[in-house]
């Protein structure tokens, strides 16, 4: 039996060439959200938002499949919006004003019940104070420019500068949020192969 994922179907989306920067519609999807600001690598909270959103995707996963196998699906990636309080643009260096939402997709069988089910179940495993902050929220960006980075997030800048001087050559002006889609697992990867797909919406 094969599984949903959303990966998969969406691949234009979740899916670039390294070299080449294209331009996607990006529809509605649901997330499970989380809020913070501040430095990723120095911040207890960013680790605990993390945790909270994976634990309660994976519950959420196993309680969808036990109830309907023809269900199961693929846990989406993890992703980020990230911006600066008073900025237009996104300055890469600046962690420590650097504002973020991590969220991971959800198939739209997932209902809100079913998450405040799945956030009680992970809240009596772990007393995680990030679930306070989960929510579940509709999230359209709409007309985007987007590329695949290859290698650390330390070195993102040069393929962001390259995305923003695409804009300009084709007429578009930034709007919205920085948003990262990151396809590797850190723990896991060697940092200079991660994946890492950089979007940016435009009009």
């Amino acid at each position: 039996m094969s599984k949903v994922d959303l990966k998969h179907d969406y691949i234009h989306l979740y899916n670039a060439p390294k070299k080449d920067i294209g331009i996607v519609d990006v529809p509605p999807f649901n997330f499970l959200m989380i809020d913070g600001t501040g430095d990723p690598n120095t911040s207890a909270w960013f680790q605990e938002a993390v945790e909270a959103l994976y634990g309660v995707s994976f519950t959420l996963k196993f309680m969808v499949k036990k109830q309907n196998p023809d269900n199961d699906y693929v846990v989406m990636p993890l992703e980020g919006l990230w911006w600066m309080e008073g900025e237009e643009g996104f300055d890469p260096d600046r962690r420590d004003d650097w504002q973020w939402t991590l969220m991971i997709m959800q198939p739209p069988f997932v209902t809100a019940d079913l998450i405040d089910e799945a956030v009680a179940q992970v809240r009596a495993k772990k007393g995680l104070s990030a679930l306070d902050k989960l929510r579940f929220e509709n999230f359209y960006e709409g007309l985007s420019v987007q590329i695949m980075h290859i290698g650390p997030y330390s070195e993102e800048g040069p393929t962001i500068a390259r995305m923003f001087d695409f804009m300009r050559l084709k007429g578009y002006r930034p709007r919205g949020r920085h948003h990262e889609i990151y396809l590797s697992d850190p723990r896991k990867a060697v940092p200079e192969k991660m994946k890492t797909i950089i979007r940016h919406p435009v009009a």
